[in-house]
């Protein structure tokens, strides 16, 4: 089942129960990372329904894509840019324990099982000519550690990179 734009409590539920019954959902959301769409579903959930949908979540989640579209050097196209969370023991633990800030570490070790964090990809893309530093600069987490990669490593000598 397609549910897009899962935006309310109504249509998350609603997504949650097809999934408890078997069914396997995929659904959209305009969020730029797993964290932010986890906490986003349960933000959107009334209060005393939290902790079922976390324990839900913990149990029944499989994996968290999530995309930016970055302009290609010659501006002629997008580069599809993906950060991936694979659900493992450890994430399932903390979205149960209410520690989603803490899965970024999770992911960023997980390579192992096809996870990345969006600051990784965006630096592969860039390592590989796909998009520009500066356009990537723009979608970064963390602005400062991408920065010093794009100004300490010899690859992209001399990048003067725009402040957002």
């Amino acid at each position: 089942i397609l549910v897009g734009e899962m935006r309310d409590a109504e249509t998350i539920s609603l997504a949650m129960t097809a999934a408890e019954t078997g069914h396997l959902v995929l659904g959209t959301m305009h969020t730029t990372g797993a964290v932010k769409s986890i906490d986003r579903i349960l933000d959107a959930l009334p209060s005393d329904e939290r902790e079922q949908a976390k324990s839900f979540l913990a149990q029944s989640l499989q994996a968290v894509v999530s995309q930016i579209l970055v302009k290609t050097p010659d501006n002629k196209g997008r580069k599809a840019v993906l950060e991936i969370m694979v659900m493992t023991r450890a994430i399932a633990k903390l979205i149960a324990n209410d520690q989603t800030h803490q899965i970024p570490s999770q992911v960023q070790t997980g390579r192992h099982v096809g996870m990345q964090l969006m600051d990784q990809a965006l630096i592969e893309a860039v390592t590989s000519k796909l998009i520009n530093p500066n356009d990537a600069y723009l979608y970064a987490e963390d602005k400062s550690k991408f920065e010093r990669f794009v100004t300490d490593t010899a690859i992209l000598p001399k990048i003067q990179l725009q402040d957002v």
